[in-house]
């Protein structure tokens, strides 16, 4: 307490003290401010509005004091006091060992290039909705990158409630979103039969082998490359689908949802292309496709893309990632007439809507014969006229 009984001294020829009582303890802390007439009267203004909050019960230690050592000590949450950096760099280190190779890196990008950069100087308790909604508004990407970083920063967030270092999640229940034009048509953008009879000639047998398949399979370049010769079924004429492999990833991994795994058809021209890779790996027992460059299972999609970009170019075909072959497999089958659900559990999606939503542009608007077979089978009562119907349609015709 000063001299005066102000509770406001001079510490240094720099700095000011200003005392008070918090929850029975005596706390002095320094303010980094010339003791001249005016700052010291400056400073007893703001012991009387810490008094005040203190006496409303609204007074939070780490706000006024945030260098403080008491502000530790009197953190209701250690939120109050902790950097959301530290947090989030303690956080992902946990995380390593309960999520796929795949999905750790995809966490690490976002949290140590977009999260930390942005808020890691920021206490963890003071991180706000706001703040979190007027940065993704100056970013530029679409809302499916939006929903990503959300997403982590989200379960980062839940965590933190869980391990009690905040009182509640300020993304709780809320996502943003920005206003989107139309898709580019080019998102999903299939091949043409001549374009993909096109792109296999060119290829080196093996690389020929994968990407027939991949036309006639819909699977996913992980699930390619993961792909073993246990994992065809010759009796019942299927593939089963229950591994990938990523480019991050060192061994294969889990599917990337539970409806990935999957049994998928071996269709005829999936078929040729499994009995022709045959005679290049089918003895080893192991990966059903090799890089021929090296006579080894291809290691995530980035040495696929270098071959298969040469081809398309080689080919004469405008250039689409690998993952279009997909979107040829799903287009070909709807258009063809084949079930939506069918095509949906092919595909490993986890509902029909999802298949709908995607390629529906490629299913046929209508069948001339559809609605035939109901006619057939209940209608036919109804065809009839009654007796007295026809009577009186004669006697009205007379008239």
């Amino acid at each position: 307490m000063g001299r005066d009984g102000s509770g406001v001294k001079k510490a240094s020829e720099s700095s000011i003290q200003i005392s008070f009582t918090y929850r029975g303890v005596e706390c002095r802390e320094r303010v980094r401010l010339k003791p001249t007439p005016a700052n010291l009267k400056r400073a007893e203004q703001w012991r009387a509005t810490v008094l005040l909050a203190i006496e409303q019960g609204t007074f939070v230690y780490s706000q006024s004091f945030p260098n403080s050592p008491n502000a530790a000590r009197f953190a209701e949450y250690k939120g109050e006091v902790q950097t959301a950096g530290d947090y989030l760099e303690a956080w992902l280190k946990r995380q390593e060992k309960h999520l796929k190779v795949s999905t750790y890196d995809g966490y690490r990008k976002i949290v140590n290039y977009h999260l930390i950069p942005e808020f890691g100087r920021i206490r963890l308790a003071d991180l706000k909705r706001t703040t979190v909604r007027d940065w993704l508004d100056k970013l530029d990407c679409t809302n499916k990158r939006l929903a990503n970083i959300q997403s982590v920063l989200r379960k980062a967030l839940d965590d933190a409630v869980e391990d009690e270092l905040i009182a509640a999640n300020p993304l709780y229940g809320w996502t943003y979103r920005k206003q989107e034009g139309p898709k580019e048509e080019d998102d999903i953008d299939p091949f043409t039969p001549d374009e993909q009879r096109a792109i296999v000639d060119v290829l080196p047998d093996q690389a020929a082998n994968l990407v027939r398949f991949a036309f006639w399979s819909g699977l996913r370049t992980s699930e390619l490359v993961a792909l073993d010769w246990s994992d065809v079924d010759w009796r019942r004429g299927v593939v089963v689908v229950r591994r990938a492999m990523t480019q991050t990833a060192e061994a294969a991994e889990d599917t990337k949802t539970r409806s990935s795994r999957r049994e998928v058809k071996i269709l005829p021209p999936a078929l040729t292309a499994l009995e022709a890779q045959k005679a290049f790996t089918f003895l080893a027992g192991k990966e059903v496709f090799q890089d021929p460059r090296h006579g080894e299972r291809w290691v995530g999609d980035s040495p696929i893309r270098i071959v298969w970009t040469r081809a398309l170019k080689k080919a004469k075909v405008r250039y689409r990632k690998p993952y279009q072959t997909r979107h040829t497999y799903a287009s070909m089958m709807l258009s063809a007439g084949e079930h939506p659900m069918w095509v949906a559990r092919q595909m490993g999606h986890s509902n029909v809507q999802t298949t709908t939503r995607s390629y529906g542009r490629w299913m046929p608007l209508a069948d001339p014969e559809a609605g035939g077979k109901a006619v057939e089978k209940f209608a036919e009562p109804m065809l009839r006229f009654p007796a007295d119907s026809s009577q009186d349609s004669t006697v009205n015709s007379g008239k």
